[in-house]
C-alpha cells in the first residue's frame, strides 16, 4: 500500500511539472500583433487615459506589434516604427498585414509560374485569409490572391 502511494505522489508531481512548463511554452508565443478595431483610433503616451493623446490612426484593421502590456492597455508599434498605448478595447485578433515591397506581385495560386493578378504599392494594407510556407492568400481593395510572405509586415500564424 505505501509503495503504491508513493508512486502516485510521484505521478501527480511529474505531471503538475510537465503542465507548468507545457503552459510557460505556450505563453511564450501569444500573439505579436494585433489590428485595429475602429477606423479612428487614439494612441497615447502612457497606459491610461490621464496621459495625452500622441496621434490617431484612420485605418481599420491596420497590424500593430504589441511591445508591452500594463492591465488593459498594450504598447504597440506600426511597420513605420510609430510607437505609443492604445486601449484593448480598440484591438482585434483580425489577421491583417502591411506590404513593404514597391510592385510586390499578387498571384493567382502560390507559385511564381501562376498567373499575376495586380501590383502591390509599398504600405497597401492587405487581410490575411490564411499562409503556407512561403506564400500568404490575401485580400485587398477587391483583390484576391497570393503573395510572397516576404513581403509582408504583420500577422502570419
Amino acid at each position: 500500500m505505501k509503495k503504491k502511494g508513493k508512486n502516485y505522489y510521484t505521478f501527480v508531481v511529474i505531471f503538475f511539472l510537465i503542465i507548468f512548463f507545457i503552459q510557460k511554452s505556450l505563453a511564450s508565443e501569444s500573439i505579436n500583433f494585433l489590428s485595429l478595431k475602429n477606423n479612428e483610433v487614439n494612441v497615447r503616451v502612457g497606459p491610461s487615459k490621464e496621459y495625452p493623446i500622441k496621434f490617431i490612426y484612420k485605418k481599420k484593421y491596420l497590424p500593430l506589434e504589441v511591445l508591452d502590456k500594463s492591465e488593459t492597455w498594450r504598447k504597440i508599434k506600426d511597420f513605420e516604427n510609430n510607437s505609443g498605448w492604445i486601449h484593448i478595447s480598440q484591438l482585434s485578433k483580425k489577421k491583417s498585414a502591411i506590404n513593404i515591397n514597391n510592385n510586390s506581385l499578387l498571384y493567382k495560386k502560390p507559385t511564381i509560374y501562376s498567373k499575376p493578378i495586380v501590383k502591390l504599392e509599398i504600405g497597401r494594407l492587405v487581410l490575411i485569409k490564411k499562409c503556407k510556407k512561403k506564400w500568404c492568400k490575401i485580400t485587398s481593395s477587391g483583390y484576391r490572391g497570393w503573395i510572397f510572405k516576404d513581403s509582408l509586415w504583420g500577422k502570419f500564424k
